[in-house]
């Protein structure tokens, strides 16, 4: 037994095969390309609840309901937990695979050229027990590539939260900026609707022509045509938010109730660097997770190259045949029997069927290892975009600020020089005209670098970190779990620590 014990400590000290994982080198930007302006800073930025920068208490509340409810985010944590599942079933593998109790009774009627007279009960009861022993690693590379995959599912959900927290401030801002639009249009509406009725009296007294009648209710039909269009996609960008929530269509018109207006921008922004955006992005370390994981199965396809060495034992009794027997025969000690003993087995005529498996496992490997240096130039180019989305829409709706306050001013020198006869009305439809086109052209802009806003911290990769340990799972759905299968302590009371956690702010 002492050299069983030897042997067995000799054989799972081995390397495991296969190669061992290498970070791909890839060197992070030092500083961003774009030139960014006064109001954004490289100094370090607190990603943590970076929508609250927008001092909205309704959009805080409406982000808070989804992390709670948003099932595709439900779904990510339920990934999760079945990834940490398979963790345990591949650290299982490490122990004896193969350990089976069996009995059997069996009442015999032996045919007659036996020479055996009679019929008599035949009695057995034993275990076995077998143990392949990981000589090259095979489980090892299991647990690993298990455990980077569980990794890489954790990865993911804050990957989702990332874009769910996006996607809600992103929905709250279309909603804010339609009904500002709605709310602009229905102020025109009553201006242009006092043009009308104006030019309506002065052409039935002989004042003035039908032209500018027409026109002025021309101008007045048309910002009405605006305003079903408006509603509409106010009504599908609500069912939108509420889909996000995990509610269904029509629960959020009591949260929005109440005109709050477009988010506000924060006076100047902090982005960090390059190096700090790669670190803190749950895609990225995604990738790099799942090329490792892929990285593990090549070392353990490898091993099937080579033999397996296994130990495997059984015990039993058995008792009963002809003659005097019956079942307490059974416990005797002479109805005991017992095997152990090593073997192997070495498929080595597989007609390259393993070596292939090989090459598709490294094949599969190389293709992650691409898919990570594509993940973390995409990751760059996001970022440089939204800067340069942000800096330009912010700068758009500065110069469309002044743009309505010019057309402001315009509308009301020609309503007084149209009062004073020293113009026609046609200069007075053409103000109004241009203060509701440059009103909406300026409400639509101040939406688009809120959510250009929006997109620069999802690109930096903010949002996730408020997790604490494994990602949570609703009350109900963990007690639904639990009344159907014992999960042991995977659905503990309070989640442990991921593995391998490393936060970034």
């Amino acid at each position: 037994m002492l050299s069983i014990a030897l042997l067995v400590s000799m054989l799972t000290g081995c390397a495991p095969v296969g190669p061992d994982f290498v970070k791909p080198d890839l060197q992070a930007p030092q500083k961003w390309s774009e030139s960014i302006g006064e109001e954004i800073q490289t100094s370090t930025m607190e990603l943590v609840e970076w929508w609250k920068v927008f001092e909205d208490p309704v959009l805080d509340e409406l982000v808070e309901t989804a992390h709670r409810g948003n099932n595709s985010l439900e779904i990510a944590g339920l990934r999760v937990l079945e990834a940490q599942a398979q963790l345990g079933i591949a650290t299982g593998l490490q122990y004896p695979q193969v350990q089976a109790a069996a009995g059997e009774a069996n009442w015999v009627s032996p045919p007659d050229n036996t020479g055996i007279q009679g019929n008599y009960w035949s009695y057995g009861l034993g275990a076995s027990a077998s143990w392949e022993i990981d000589f090259w690693g095979r489980f090892r590379r299991g647990i690993e590539s298990a455990d980077a995959a569980f990794q890489a599912s954790v990865a993911a959900y804050d990957q989702a939260m990332v874009l769910l927290t996006a996607a809600v401030v992103q929905n709250y801002t279309v909603i804010r900026t339609l009904e500002e639009q709605l709310r602009l249009a229905h102020e025109n509406l009553k201006l242009q609707q006092r043009s009308y009725e104006i030019t309506e009296v002065l052409f039935r007294n002989g004042a003035d022509s039908e032209l500018d009648m027409q026109q002025a209710n021309t101008l007045l039909l048309a910002t009405q045509a605006s305003i079903p269009s408006l509603q509409a996609s106010l009504k599908k960008a609500r069912n939108a938010l509420s889909t996000l929530l995990g509610l269904p269509p029509g629960r959020v018109a009591a949260v929005l109730d109440g005109h709050q207006g477009i988010p506000a921008l924060p006076a100047d922004i902090a982005i960090g660097f390059p190096a700090d955006m790669l670190r803190r992005r749950p895609d990225v370390r995604q990738a790099e997770l799942l090329a490792m994981a892929q990285n593990a199965l090549v070392g353990l396809a490898e091993a099937d190259l080579y033999p397996s060495f296994s130990l495997t034992g059984s015990i039993g009794l058995s008792a009963g045949g002809p003659g005097d027997s019956d079942f307490g025969d059974l416990f005797s000690s002479d109805a005991l029997s017992f095997s152990i003993g090593p073997s192997f087995v070495w498929p080595f005529l597989n007609y390259g069927r393993i070596k292939n498996n090989v090459r598709v496992q490294d094949a599969r490997l190389q293709q992650a290892l691409v898919a990570y240096r594509e993940t973390v130039l995409q990751a760059a180019r996001e970022a440089e975009d939204t800067i340069a989305g942000y800096i330009g829409a912010r700068a758009q709706s500065g110069i469309l600020a002044r743009t309505v306050a010019s057309a402001q001013r315009s509308n009301s020198l020609s309503t007084l020089r149209y009062q004073e006869g020293f113009s026609d009305y046609q200069r007075v439809l053409d103000a109004q005209q241009a203060l509701f086109t440059q009103q909406q052209r300026y409400v639509v802009a101040q939406g688009e670098a809120v959510q250009s806003l929006v997109g620069l911290y999802k690109a930096l990769g903010g949002g996730w970190q408020r997790r604490v340990g494994l990602p949570e799972l609703d009350p109900e759905t963990l007690e639904q779990m639990q009344s159907r299968t014992d999960w042991g302590d995977l659905l503990p009371a309070s989640q442990p620590e991921a593995p391998g956690e490393n936060r970034q702010d």
